[in-house]
């Protein structure tokens, strides 16, 4: 009888365990986030996020469909189990902890200042900017910056990246505060960001708002998950699909800024 129990028992784990290898798990991204996340013109998700994360859920050996979310619903979408995980370029801070896990970062991070061409602003300081429109997507980490260090500038905040850069074209904001890659990326590839603007000041590192770099957020429970996500990457950084990714976007190793 005793064997039978144990026998029984080992099939329902073996049965288990098959089930959860089976399972179709599902990536929230934005798709709202160049170079990192968007939708091209075919209406498929792509960019940096989305390849990363589909090369750690082969690795993983599991199926994985990307999910659309906008941002200032990402996290909760998350803990309603809309999907399995986050890969969005989120900068892993104290207070997001508090909701969701991260994994090891699977890129580093800072933000910067964008400025029209010609603006002259080269002081940033509440003082110096004083009444100045400054803007940034609202729900972020760039959010809570410009609100916390220029607390006396009109603040504006946008639902996506790409609509505060487009009030930068047109005119109607003084400065931005945004995540460095994806505003390098729109002031030296595209064509309105190339004709109307630059990046000003230095690159700003300070962790309590970018945080330990850019990881991958599940839920609290989903610990085992969390563990075979680091274990990926660390994978598809030591064969080199992590780099033949990178380059594809970049010039520079994002996993180190180097």
């Amino acid at each position: 009888m005793r064997k039978l129990i144990l026998a029984l028992a080992l099939a329902g784990t073996a049965l288990s365990s098959s089930a959860v290898a089976a399972e179709k798990l599902k990536i929230g991204t934005e798709g709202a986030y160049q170079p990192f996340n968007f939708v091209d013109s075919s209406g498929k998700i792509g960019g940096f996020d989305v390849e990363i994360g589909l090369a750690l859920c082969e690795r993983m050996k599991v199926e994985c469909e990307v999910v659309a979310q906008d941002w200032d619903g990402i996290i909760p979408g998350l803990l309603a189990k809309k999907y399995d995980m986050i890969i969005a370029s989120m900068f892993i801070t104290e207070e997001r902890k508090k909701q969701v896990a991260f994994t090891n970062p699977y890129y580093l991070a800072a933000m910067t200042h964008a400025a029209p061409k010609g603006a002259g602003i080269s002081a940033f300081s509440n003082e110096a900017l004083q009444g100045k429109v400054i803007g940034a997507q609202s729900g972020t980490t760039q959010a809570d910056y410009i609100a916390a260090v220029y607390p006396d500038a009109e603040i504006k905040l946008y639902p996506t990246q790409d609509e505060a850069n487009l009030d930068m074209v047109n005119g109607r904001l003084d400065l931005q505060v945004g995540d460095m890659l994806p505003l390098l990326d729109w002031v030296t590839k595209n064509d309105d960001g190339k004709g109307c603007c630059e990046l000003v000041g230095e690159p700003i590192t300070d962790k309590k708002f970018v945080g330990d770099g850019v990881g991958i957020a599940v839920r609290q429970e989903d610990n085992e998950m969390r563990e075979k996500l680091n274990k990926a990457l660390d994978e598809i950084r030591a064969d080199g699909t992590y780099k033949k990714i990178n380059d594809k976007y970049f010039t520079i190793d994002v996993y180190t800024m180097k």
